[in-house]
């Protein structure tokens, strides 16, 4: 018994000095990507993978990458923090072209993949389809941060990250379903009973998140503390996940059921602007570790031997997955055209092409294949090299293809601008600070008279180069009126929440504002 408790807790030891060592090596990889200025021109998840290649490369193995971690431990967070930071009104606009991609999309890609892989290698189709089910997902992460920091258009990065959270789910569901035909635990495939599985597992997953989001978005409107609600949008995220697995549902539909809840509602009517900004702050470190860590663990976890004897394979899968991929944006983007006119155009639509990364769902999947069937080392290699290749191929020239493209925004102007408007906003801040000292007579007036010309003077010509960039751009006077209807809105629900807390009100009243102000934006576009 002592030895058995001695083996314990050195194996505990052991795995705590493995996670503490993974935890040092890409949190400072992470860090020096935002440090130096030539880091900075590699995304930090791609530069996380090249120094886990290198690692691979010398033979470091930092800790085994197990399904299972990346499901329960790393998912949750991940799909929470995108879905929290999405904004709704911006994903109802586009929910079609999203629904396509998300669901037929998948469709495309795990067809596609299986019958050329099938048809090109002579791989059975059983097994193929497992290959095309892992990497049906896309995981731009990466492709996502460049576009937000090149200023690319909100309405892509909504494209792009709505689709990722929708075809993870419907993924996994598709991978779920098509694990049991090569294992000979399914007889045949049913379509009617895998639309009613699918369907359930959606089901499930949907009602869940919107129990749960609902009722911590009405909970927290009878407190202000906000480290409880901090932890409770954690708790939120791995208890949606666990619950939704337990009853047979799709935990990864219920996570960013609830996490698009929370994040557009929740945090309104429950959150004052202050909460709301610690809780986005918190998940935006949240996902920035986790992400730190699962990157450079993909990296670590390259066998080399192992993609060199099968890379003929992975080169016909490469091309499967591009040419799937480009079938179903251009195709179902023309679709939703059609239907809905979206008016996506021809360059966002090669963006969504060449962006479609993979990334951990599909590394989790495919380590999740049973070890009992047959050729798993050679699936698991595929979707490994194919994985590698998006991400450091396509990852790396997804700058080059913007700017070919001509789709970087006017990030840095807009930056520009909001300084310079923080500015003004501080100096006049500091003026009337002084203006009351000097009524309660604690400080000189002469004093104040020298610092009220100088003040005065600055806010001159930072008011001066407001009215300049206004004039010259256009747009910018639009950026001003969202801020301010954002912090009007903001005035409206903080103001509901001090009643509920106070007693007065009973039930939430939604905010009015934000009503008025999402008819207004719909009849502008």
């Amino acid at each position: 018994m002592a030895l058995e408790t001695a083996v314990t807790e050195t194996a505990i030891e052991q795995n705590i000095e493995q996670f503490l060592l993974v935890l040092s090596v890409s949190l400072s990889v992470a860090t020096l990507s935002r440090v130096f200025s030539w880091f900075r021109r590699i995304p930090f998840t791609l530069l996380l993978v090249i120094f886990g290649l290198v690692l691979a490369f010398i033979d470091v193995r930092l800790v085994s990458l197990s399904p299972e971690l990346i499901l329960e431990i790393f998912l949750p967070p991940l799909l929470f923090e995108a879905a929290w930071n999405l904004n709704w009104r911006d994903l109802k606009r586009d929910l079609v072209p999203v629904g396509f991609f998300a669901i037929i999309g998948v469709i495309i890609s795990v067809v596609g993949i299986a019958y050329g892989l099938n048809f090109f290698t002579g791989i059975p189709l059983a097994i193929a389809f497992l290959v095309g089910a892992s990497l049906s997902a896309t995981d731009p992460i990466s492709v996502v941060a460049l576009l937000k920091e090149l200023g690319a258009s909100k309405r892509l990065r909504t494209l792009m990250e709505g689709e990722s959270l929708f075809n993870d789910g419907v993924a996994v569901v598709a991978f779920t379903l098509l694990v049991g035909i090569p294992l000979g635990t399914v007889d045949k495939f049913s379509i009617s009973d895998s639309l009613f599985t699918f369907l359930s597992f959606v089901g499930i997953g949907i009602g869940v998140g919107c129990l749960v989001g609902f009722g911590i978005s009405y909970l927290t409107q009878r407190f202000d503390l906000p480290l409880v609600e901090q932890s409770l949008t954690l708790v939120s995220a791995y208890g949606t996940y666990i619950i939704v697995e337990k009853l047979g549902g799709s935990g990864v539909i219920g996570v960013v059921t609830v996490g698009l809840i929370l994040g557009n509602f929740g945090s309104r009517i429950g959150m004052n602007p202050r909460t709301r900004l610690i809780v986005s702050e918190f998940w935006e470190f949240v996902a920035f570790f986790v992400n730190s860590i699962v990157f450079l663990l993909i990296g670590d976890q390259i066998q080399y031997s192992t993609l060199a004897d099968n890379i003929v394979l992975i080169a016909v899968v490469i091309g499967a997955v591009l040419v799937t991929r480009a079938i179903s944006v251009y195709s179902l983007s023309a679709l939703s055209n059609l239907v809905v006119k979206s008016n996506i155009g021809l360059k966002e639509q090669t963006l969504l092409w060449w962006g479609g990364l993979r990334g951990s769902v599909s590394i989790a999947l495919v380590l999740s294949v049973p070890v009992v069937l047959p050729g798993r080392d050679q699936i698991t290699a595929v979707v490994f090299g194919v994985v590698l290749f998006t991400l450091l191929v396509q990852g790396l020239t997804t700058q080059s293809m913007l700017k070919v493209l001509g789709l970087i925004g006017d990030q840095p102007l807009r930056q520009e601008y909001m300084e310079t408007t923080a500015r003004r906003v501080a100096l006049k801040r500091v003026l009337n600070y002084v203006s009351e000292l000097v009524r309660l007579q604690e400080i000189d007036p002469e004093y104040y008279r020298y610092q009220a010309e100088f003040l005065q003077k600055e806010l001159k010509q930072l008011q001066e180069k407001i009215d300049k960039m206004q004039a010259e751009h256009s747009q910018l006077v639009a950026l001003d009126m969202k801020l301010l209807r954002e912090e009007l809105v903001d005035i409206e629900a903080e103001t509901y929440a001090e009643f509920i807390r106070a007693g007065k009100l009973k039930s939430n009243i939604s905010p009015l504002l934000a009503e008025v102000f999402e008819e207004k934006e719909e009849q502008e576009s």
